[in-house]
């Protein structure tokens, strides 16, 4: 874990702090099928992986958009963690957007900045920039201003 907050507190003393990496993740065929079964979408750009590789700009299927916002809260896990909170919960996105694809067997990494810490009743809300990186590409796949509350 690349950043540990001891409580709520510790963490508004490092607003605008970038938290740090998450490990590379490879995104396979069988993740992306199985989030196509989750979701009903089974568009053929990232099931179907040799029409994939005959018709999409990409050359190969590519990993549903949401698959990849999907994985912030377990590679969330592996940058930043708080301690003195009962519980955590996933609040909400303000923006999201998917500026490049995620290649199927391409590996994915996952970057977070902690950009507001305001207090609620029983707890905190959390605002985290994030950006998904694809191993070797230019532009990050995902960039999502993510909103999490925190309960004591």
């Amino acid at each position: 874990m690349a950043t540990h907050f001891a409580d709520i507190e510790e963490m508004k003393a490092s607003l605008g702090a970038h938290l740090g990496y998450s490990d590379w993740h490879e995104v396979t065929q069988e993740q992306v099928n199985r989030f196509a079964d989750a979701t009903g979408d089974h568009q053929w750009i990232h099931v179907d992986p040799e029409r994939a590789a005959r018709e999409s700009p990409f050359g190969g299927p590519i990993a549903h958009g949401y698959l990849t916002l999907s994985l912030a809260p377990v590679l969330l896990g592996e940058v930043y963690g708080v301690s003195g909170v009962a519980m955590g919960v996933n609040y909400g996105c303000n923006r999201v957007r998917f500026p490049a694809p995620v290649p199927v067997g391409s590996r994915l990494r996952l970057g977070a900045t902690l950009q507001s810490v305001e207090e609620i009743p029983g707890g905190a809300q959390v605002v985290l920039a994030l950006t998904f990186e694809v191993e070797g590409q230019a532009k990050p796949s995902c960039v999502a201003e993510t909103v999490y509350r925190f309960y004591l």
